[in-house]
């Protein structure tokens, strides 16, 4: 997850997109209009802090919960996820979040 919220961070678009697992709802398999989403997601956001909440791995899943602190267009978009990740050939994937908006700010 950190290596994920730091490739948003950076724009690391690609990164990204290798990390997600096919059966995301964000996965495209047109690559050039789903990167441009997330470049235009990038773009708009700025990045301010994560902080890791839970961590349960397992061999084949693992699941984290943390706190994104966010803005998008200036405005605060901080929320708490869970994560779901399925490691496949060696490679943790990003397959699913439950979130909710930060109730906290």
């Amino acid at each position: 997850m950190k290596s994920r919220y730091c490739a948003y961070a950076l724009g690391n678009s690609k990164y990204i997109m290798n990390t997600t697992h096919p059966t995301n709802n964000d996965f495209n398999p047109d690559f050039k209009s789903w990167e441009e989403n997330i470049k235009n997601f990038m773009n708009d956001t700025t990045f301010n802090s994560l902080q890791i909440l839970d961590y349960i791995q397992g061999e084949k899943e693992s699941f984290v919960t943390f706190k994104a602190n966010i803005d998008i267009h200036e405005n605060d978009s901080s929320f708490t996820e869970k994560s779901r990740f399925l490691n496949e050939n060696g490679k943790w994937l990003y397959v699913s979040g439950d979130f909710n908006q930060d109730e906290t700010k």
